[in-house]
C-alpha cells in the first residue's frame, strides 16, 4: 500500500496515482522492473497488501501484548485510516488472481472496509475483554520506528476496487469479525 503515499481522508484505488514519499517512490521503482516482465510475454500481477491480520506474527503480534496489559489503545490521534486483510483472505485472493488470468496489473489486497486507527483499537479492546484507551502519542511512535512511524501515524484508505469489481468475496469484511476469528472467539 506504500504506493500511494499518504492520503488522508481521499480514498484510493488502483486508480489512483501514486504518492511521492520515500516509500512510494520505493514502490513505484519496484512496481516498474516487474512490468517489464510483461515485455517478454508474462502476465504481470502487482498485489498492493493492507496490514495482514493474521493468528501468528504481524501486526497483531505487536498490539495484543500491549491490550492484555491493559494499555492498549489508538496511535496518535486514532484518526488515521488503516487498511487491512484477514490472512484467510490474502490467500483466497491469491488464489482468486491464479483462476482468473484475465486479471493483471495493480490489485489491492485488502478489507474493502478500512478503518480508523481508534476503530481497530477499540475492534481490538472488545475480542480480548480489555479497556482501549490508552493512546500512543506519536512522538514516541515515532521515535522508536522512525521513518516508519509516519506510515503507521498518517495512514491510507485503500478500496480493493479490482478484486470486487471481479467478483471476489471476502470472508473477513468487518474487522469485528475478524479479530474474533483470529482471536478463536
Amino acid at each position: 500500500m506504500g504506493y500511494y503515499g499518504f492520503c488522508a481522508d481521499e480514498e484510493r484505488t488502483e486508480e489512483s496515482p501514486p504518492g511521492n514519499d520515500f516509500l512510494a517512490r520505493t514502490a513505484v521503482e519496484w512496481e516498474g522492473e516487474a512490468l517489464k516482465a510483461r515485455e517478454k510475454g508474462a502476465r504481470v500481477v502487482i498485489t498492493r497488501f493492507g496490514i495482514v491480520m493474521g493468528e501468528k506474527g504481524g501486526a497483531l503480534s505487536q498490539m495484543i501484548p500491549l491490550f492484555k496489559k491493559y494499555i492498549g489503545g489508538p496511535i496518535g490521534s486514532g484518526k488515521q485510516w488503516f487498511s487491512w486483510v484477514h490472512i484467510k483472505d490474502l490467500v483466497e485472493a491469491f488464489v482468486f488472481l491464479i483462476k482468473h488470468p484475465e486479471i493483471s496489473g495493480p490489485v489491492n489486497v485488502c478489507s474493502p472496509n478500512p478503518v480508523r486507527n481508534r476503530d481497530l483499537a477499540k475492534a481490538l479492546g472488545k475480542a480480548l475483554h480489555r479497556p482501549s484507551f490508552f493512546p500512543a502519542p506519536g512522538f514516541m511512535v515515532k521515535l522508536v520506528l522512525g521513518e516508519f512511524g509516519s506510515v503507521i501515524l498518517e495512514g491510507q484508505r485503500v478500496i480493493p476496487k479490482r478484486l470486487l469489481e471481479n467478483g471476489f468475496v471476502f470472508r473477513y469484511p468487518d474487522i469485528g469479525k475478524a479479530l474474533q476469528g483470529i482471536l478463536g472467539q
